[in-house]
C-alpha cells in the first residue's frame, strides 16, 4: 500500500520532469516523448520515471540516451523545485503498458472477428 505522501511526491516529480523536458532541455535527441508515470520507493530515495516514446526502437534508444545524459540536470532541478530532504535518484524506463494494451486489443479484435465468421450450420428439422 502506497501512502498518500508518496503518491503526492510521485505526481509532483512527474509534473516537474514534464516541464523540464518540455521547456528547458534543448537536446535534439529528446523529442516525441510523454512522461506517463513515476514510481517512487516508499522511502523516496529512488524514483523510476516511465516514459512513452513515439517511434521505432532506434529512436526510443536515442531518446533514452539523451535523457540519461540530462539526468543530472533534471535531478538538480527537481531538488531545487521540490525542497525535499532527500532528492530521489531518478532512472528513466520505457513504459510498455501502452504497447501491451494495444496488443491485447488486437487479440480481442481477432477473436471477435473469428467468432463472427463462424456459422453454425444447424440442420432444419423435417
Amino acid at each position: 500500500m502506497v501512502s498518500r505522501r508518496v503518491k503526492r511526491v510521485e505526481e509532483a516529480i512527474r509534473q516537474e520532469v514534464s516541464k523540464i523536458v518540455l521547456y528547458e532541455l534543448k537536446d535534439p535527441r529528446i523529442a516525441f516523448l510523454t512522461i506517463t508515470n513515476v514510481e517512487a520507493s516508499p522511502d523516496l530515495r529512488t524514483a523510476k520515471v516511465l516514459i512513452s516514446i513515439l517511434g521505432d526502437e532506434v529512436s526510443q534508444k536515442t531518446v533514452l540516451r539523451g535523457l540519461e545524459h540530462a539526468r543530472g540536470y533534471i535531478q538538480r532541478e527537481i531538488a531545487t523545485r521540490l525542497k525535499m530532504r532527500y532528492t530521489p535518484v531518478i532512472t528513466f524506463c520505457l513504459d510498455k503498458s501502452l504497447k501491451k494494451s494495444l496488443h491485447v486489443l488486437k487479440l480481442i479484435d481477432e477473436v471477435t472477428k473469428e467468432k463472427n465468421e463462424i456459422r453454425y450450420d444447424i440442420p432444419e428439422p423435417d
